[in-house]
């Protein structure tokens, strides 16, 4: 028997709710110790936000500390330093989503597609994604990013090429759908306002609607999460064991039926108390110092 099969026998049956937080942490260490799918990089430090230039040495670093543990690295920009990350993520054995970060800006927009074409051209990247929650915050129109894929597509033929965003996007938004060679959606049960107890059920709903919409094309969960302090987001509570058993039931599910999902995040960043609230500077499996959170 396999580890991860092991590790999902192990679990089935278990009543998370119930258990103390030090059983919980276990659990979570076994499963982040088998190795999980893989991460959202998190880049920035405590005095850095987007706009911030990334050094080389604070990318290695950081994926010095999460290596031992995921097979996969996601990055969200290919400018002002993130362009490091799929480098050097590869020179670590991992593999790599690469995003090209897309939003009002269009020189930036210019800039994102032309270092993710030179991160493939390089052999940097495994998938590329061209733009993130892009259509969710209204930024471009659907012909717009569809024009920006279909540039990265002819540039790089040999390399998937999706689109990010949020899970019911993919259902309203079709041409873009069709364009995508996988599906990448963000699943955020938390965001929604979802109790932890009714979590893993409306993680699966939310996945299961962006696999109808996709008609067959391979679906990666491209974040999910769970903080562990902060406001509450109507029903959905930060806390130290919400986090643990969020990450857990996701897992157990994603052994059991081979879904690959890329967890947000790998390190807390103060900067998106600005865009979310207090709540958004601890989605991190590691705090801002590279102390893992949880299970110790």
């Amino acid at each position: 028997m396999s580890s991860r099969s092991r590790i999902s026998t192990e679990l089935a049956g278990v009543d998370l709710a119930n258990l103390s937080e030090k059983e919980a942490g276990k659990i979570f260490l076994e499963i982040l110790n088998n190795g999980i799918h893989g991460i959202s990089f998190s880049a920035y430090l405590e005095n850095q936000a987007p706009g911030s230039q990334i050094s080389e040495e604070q990318v290695q670093k950081r994926m010095d500390v999460i290596q031992p543990y995921v097979q996969w690295v996601r990055s969200f920009s290919c400018t002002e330093g993130n362009e490091h990350i799929p480098r050097i993520a590869h020179k670590c054995g991992l593999k790599t989503l690469v995003g090209a970060w897309l939003g009002t800006d269009a020189q930036k927009n210019e800039n994102e597609i032309r270092g993710v074409i030179e991160a493939g051209k390089a052999g940097y990247a495994d998938i590329i994604a061209v733009g993130n929650e892009v259509l969710l915050r209204g930024d471009l129109s659907e012909d717009q990013i569809i024009e920006f894929m279909l540039k990265v597509k002819r540039e790089l033929p040999h390399i998937p090429v999706g689109y990010v965003d949020a899970y019911y996007e993919f259902t309203v938004n079709p041409k873009i759908t069709e364009i995508c060679d996988v599906i990448l959606a963000n699943c955020y049960p938390f965001w929604e306002g979802i109790s932890i107890e009714h979590s893993l059920l409306y993680l699966k709903e939310m996945y299961h609607r962006a696999s109808k919409a996709g008609k067959g094309k391979k679906v990666i969960i491209s974040e999910t999460g769970w903080p562990n302090l902060g406001s509450p987001e109507k029903n959905a509570i930060p806390s130290y064991k919400n986090a643990i058993q969020y990450f857990i039931n996701a897992y157990q599910w994603a052994m059991e039926e081979d879904i690959e999902i890329f967890y947000f995040a790998s390190f807390d960043e103060t900067w998106k108390i600005d865009a979310e609230g207090d709540v958004g500077a601890y989605w991190g499996l590691w705090d801002k110092d590279r102390n893992l959170k949880y299970g110790n």
